[in-house]
């Protein structure tokens, strides 16, 4: 993963404090370690992409909101993530992103903010996409939206990377 700690885990301990949460609350709620949370929040840890979207559901914000703009990728061992373009309105934030999964990989994705859709156009390779309690095949060509405010997943079945455009569309709720 390439975030910094430092201002990821400020841009983290700013949006729980808007909303009011403790930090308790959002450990609890995003299913992460207190301690784990209070290292991030201070800089003394750098977030793992699993971590940062198991924070930005309960806090409501898309990825984008959590990540230092200088970031422009992040990864795991699954899934490159490189962020193409961030359109932040009043209403929502939109966050196009060059996704590509490994061979073989699965990369599985926790419940975006509530109201959050997700849209996918492959342009290489082959693979499935769990959602909405169903599978869909993905190739070249294919493109699906969904609602990605549960959990999801995408597979490579290929060989090679697949590769896709992954747009993501979160509302913006206002806090308390």
């Amino acid at each position: 993963m390439t975030t910094t700690g430092g201002p990821t885990g400020a841009r983290i301990r700013a949006a729980r404090a808007e909303r009011g949460l403790s930090l308790s609350a959002l450990a609890a709620a995003a299913g992460v370690g207190k301690a784990t949370l209070s290292e991030l929040e201070a800089g003394r840890r750098n977030p793992t992409l699993d971590t940062l979207y198991a924070l930005a559901g309960p806090l409501g914000v898309p990825l984008a909101a959590l990540v230092d703009e200088t970031v422009r990728e992040v990864g795991d061992d699954a899934l490159t993530s490189v962020r193409l373009h961030v359109l932040a309105e009043p209403e929502r934030t939109t966050e196009v992103y060059l996704v590509r999964v490994r061979p073989g990989a699965v990369r599985r994705s926790p419940a975006h903010a509530a109201g959050a859709t997700e849209q996918l156009v492959v342009l290489a390779g082959t693979g499935e996409l769990e959602a909405e309690g169903r599978t869909v095949a993905l190739a070249p060509g294919v493109h699906h939206a969904w609602a990605a405010d549960s959990a999801h997943a995408y597979r490579c079945t290929s060989d090679t990377e697949l590769v896709a455009v992954d747009v993501i569309v979160t509302p913006i709720v206002p806090g308390p």
